[in-house]
């Protein structure tokens, strides 16, 4: 009874402690880079700094609760399809950020030969993307 109980508290403790550099490491992540500045910079929505703060503890605290609850999304096909939307365009903005914060592209396309055709890189990814995600959802969700 108490090895359990102490067994428990020690996986809480270790769950916490694992809690806590995981978030470490995303604020510093996200504080180190710039990115939600330089998102609020692309987007020009300056006035909506404390949207930015709001959104991003709410979607941390949900995806939490999602990730520990066995509940599941019973909603209309139409909520989820605006909600999927919703979630490409975060990551899209947030790996356009990113990449644009650490000039990837320039320093690919200058490593791989291509400086005259960084368009068609891009065009090449973005394509890319798309038939990947539209091959995983088609063939691998059914």
């Amino acid at each position: 009874m108490i090895q359990n109980l102490l067994v428990n508290v020690f996986e809480v403790f270790i769950g916490f402690a694992g809690g806590l550099a995981v978030g470490g490491g995303f604020v510093a992540f996200i504080t180190v880079l710039g990115i939600i500045p330089r998102l609020i910079q692309l987007s020009k929505t300056d006035r909506m700094i404390k949207v930015y703060g709001a959104c991003v503890i709410f979607g941390l605290e949900m995806g939490t609760y999602l990730s520990f609850t066995d509940s599941a999304v019973n909603e209309p096909v139409l909520l989820l399809v605006l909600w999927g939307l919703l979630h490409g365009i975060f990551n899209g903005m947030l790996a356009a950020a990113l990449t644009e914060v650490l000039n990837v592209f320039p320093v690919i396309s200058k490593r791989i030969g291509l400086e005259g055709h960084l368009l068609w890189l891009l065009m090449a990814i973005v394509f890319g993307k798309i038939a990947g995600s539209l091959f995983q959802w088609t063939i691998f969700v059914k």
